[in-house]
């Protein structure tokens, strides 16, 4: 067992929670009942009971109790999301419900919008953490009204927490197996009448789980720091604006290729150095303005992003064997930038107004590149290339009553993007050079029905159009791979049921869907040659969602869910370096079937230790994702696993002290895979079994 030395960010957290007095008196019953959940999917606050579609909502006690670090973390544990990762942090792909890229042709090619606090960012950023976070909202279903072409298949928006008008705040401290340590502070309230402020920062980090041959220990050091600030200032009584700045940094990330079938623990066989300047930042600066007339408000949000990333890409000495190409590792560095400006300006009606609607103008504009600059023979093969994006969008949503049970939803965007894209390519002593534009507009929403059959329950049904815009390939490596890629378009069909008891105790939620899909994306890549071209090919995907939340009361609650999804590529296409895609093939990367359970208990306990009024606090969190095929021809299945995580603390008054385990059944389960003709498998596996022990306060 592992522990990390003593770090001085977690001895200043324990120290902390040790200096306040712990005779403050908690009420069980009361921790134990949620408040009300609020969403902010169409930009107001309204019960998810009101949407005409589905919403996954995960608070931020939630994501600090189940040890949700970071978003890609809160999407595998979401039944109907699956996610494709090699555990760097600039590479992935997100299905929601069977929809998503069979392989992402570039950055910019996402079927999810990802949006914080109103802002929108890439979903190559799903390594951002949960620092201080209100809660985070996936939305199932094309969200084109809102999100335009960023939102085929679904959008996820997390909220981070604002400043209050009381001081108020929190500190933890964890440490665990595989030297894993993790501090978290935050602190808000009032700075004067008019301006209150806040700041939160988190520092963690972790020896590798995978393993280098070479040195016998850790493939590398992961390291993370984010620190945020905001400040909220009331101008009049009506207007008020919310300025935020935050920064996030992680170190010693990059993609594992791991030849199949792991040993245990996995290990590669290269350099040690390779991953020692990997880096990526993520800085974000918003302003939001917002001003509350007679009978509506005006939302103005104002955002910029900068992201870099550098890291390798390494084939190590097992793989390479195994592909034939002798022993020595072979290595590409890929470094990507990115700085996007966006400006939303929305008039929505009012909370609890009788009828919702909400009517906007967006524009975006993005500057990135992504480079080759060299790999393991130097820079004389460098690939450089320049992707600029604008956008432009006008959008409305209305949700109307037409009788006192029955509901309209209707929204419609229309779009226009225009985008360009140079590149140097260098090789054999030339430069080849490359110079193109793209111009797209288009037409995405929704329109559905809704009837409340009582108070609290509601029957609905929704059609919705979905749309990924076409563009050019990250992966060019000559003036033929950067032809353009077409755009997908999606026609969403849901029908669904919500429930829950006036007090809460229960909620019972399901629906069933189908969605198809025309001109998916599908990179093409040959293994041998690593030559990458831009294909399509029509996917559907049908399935069906149940969720559950029962609290039968004493402590005791119970979450559940279960979700089927059947999903197929139904065009062949032929070509394709490492093999064809037949018709009928699964699409990668989505399990027919994924559950989650969930158990919560707490109990007030006699006085021990010198604490004057402990409360038991225990979770157990249990998720079963079945098989899934690993890539777009279906060479191999990636296996089904059963992921079991545990929390136990005592909390007394505003303490609280615990121990953790994650992956307590100590699965190997995959985070990707990919095959290499004619029969070499390799992927990732993510972290098994670790124990840790923390303590929180708040105040």
């Amino acid at each position: 067992m592992r522990f990390p030395p003593p770090n001085p960010l977690t001895l200043g957290a324990l120290a902390l929670s040790m200096a306040f007095p712990l005779h403050a008196q908690s009420d069980p019953s009361t921790a134990a009942t949620l408040a009300p959940v609020v969403v902010h999917a169409r930009g107001a606050d309204e019960a998810p009971k009101d949407l005409p579609y589905s919403v996954d909502v995960v608070d931020g006690i939630t994501l600090q109790e189940r040890r949700l670090l970071n978003v890609e973390q809160v999407l595998r544990a979401t039944p109907g999301v699956n996610v494709n990762s090699s555990g760097g942090a600039n590479v992935s792909t997100i299905y929601i419900r069977g929809v998503g890229a069979l392989y992402p042709m570039s950055m910019d090619d996402s079927s999810v919008a990802l949006n914080v606090d109103g802002s929108p960012l890439s979903t190559r950023q799903i390594a951002i953490g949960t620092l201080d976070t209100d809660q985070i909202e996936i939305l199932k279903g094309p969200q084109g009204t809102l999100f335009g072409g960023m939102g085929e298949a679904g959008a996820i928006n997390l909220t981070t927490r604002r400043p209050t008008r009381e001081w108020e705040g929190y500190a933890r401290a964890e440490v665990g197996q595989d030297r894993q340590f993790l501090t978290e502070a935050a602190v808000g309230g009032p700075l004067t009448d008019k301006l209150a402020g806040r700041f939160a920062i988190r520092s963690a980090g972790s020896d590798h789980w995978i393993e280098n041959d070479r040195t016998g220990g850790p493939l590398s050091k992961p390291r993370d720091l984010a620190f945020r600030g905001s400040l909220l200032w009331d101008l009049t009584s009506r207007t008020s604006a919310l300025v935020s700045a935050e920064r996030h940094r992680l170190r010693h990330y990059g993609e594992q290729l791991v030849l199949m079938p792991y040993s245990k623990p996995a290990s590669v066989d290269m350099d040690p150095g390779l991953f020692q300047d990997s880096r990526k930042t993520i800085e974000r600066y918003t302003l939001q303005l917002d001003h509350r007339f007679d009978g509506s408000r005006l939302t103005a949000t104002s955002a910029y992003t900068d992201t870099y990333n550098i890291a390798p890409v390494v084939y190590d000495g097992k793989l390479q064997s195994a592909l034939g190409r002798g022993s020595r590792e072979f290595w590409n560095v890929d470094e990507a930038k990115e700085r996007v400006f966006t400006q939303d300006l929305r008039l929505s009606s009012l909370p609890q107004s009788d009828v919702f609607w909400a009517a906007g103008v967006s524009y975006s504009t993005s500057r990135r590149s992504y480079d080759t600059p060299r790999n393991t023979y130097g820079d004389a093969s460098a690939k450089f290339r320049d992707f600029d994006t604008d956008r432009y969008g006008v959008y409305g949503e209305m949700t109307y009553p037409l009788t006192r049970r029955l509901k309209l939803t209707t929204g419609l965007r229309q779009s226009w993007d225009r985008k360009t894209y140079n590149a140097r390519y260098h090789g054999g002593g030339m430069v080849q050079t490359d110079s193109r534009k793209l111009d797209d507009s288009f037409t995405t929403g929704r329109i559905g029905l809704s009837y409340a059959l009582t108070q609290q329950a509601t029957l609905y049904a929704t059609y919705a159009r979905g749309y990924n815009p076409g563009g050019f390939n990250d992966y060019a490596a000559q003036p033929d791979d950067s032809k353009p890629y077409k755009a997908a378009k999606t026609d969403s069909f849901e029908v669904g049921f919500k429930t829950d008891s006036a007090d809460g105790q229960y909620g019972l939620n399901g629906a069933v869907y189908l969605n198809r899909v025309r001109n998916n994306h599908l990179l093409s890549y040959d293994s041998a040659t690593y030559v990458v071209s831009a294909l399509n090919a029509d996917t559907e995907s049908r399935g069906a969602e149940l969720q559950a939340v029962w609290r039968p009361g004493d402590g005791l609650a119970f979450t559940a869910g279960v979700s089927f999804i059947d999903a197929q590529i139904k065009t062949a296409v032929h070509g394709i370096g490492d093999g064809d895609v037949q018709a009928g093939n699964r699409v990668p990367d989505v399990s027919r079937w994924n559950g989650t359970l969930g158990v919560t208990y707490r109990k007030p306990l006699p006085a021990f230790l010198g604490l004057s009024a402990p409360v038991l606090h225990a979770r157990v969190d249990y998720q079963y994702v079945g098989k899934r095929a690993a890539d777009p021809q279906n060479h191999f299945d990636l296996d089904s696993y059963h992921k079991l995580d545990a929390r136990l603390g005592i909390a007394n008054g505003r303490a609280e002290y615990y121990v953790w385990g994650s992956n307590l059944l100590d699965e190997q389960y995959d985070l990707y895979g990919y095959f290499a003709p004619p029969s070499v498998a390799y992927g990732a596996p993510a972290r098994g079994r670790t124990l840790g022990v923390g303590v929180s306060y708040t105040f």
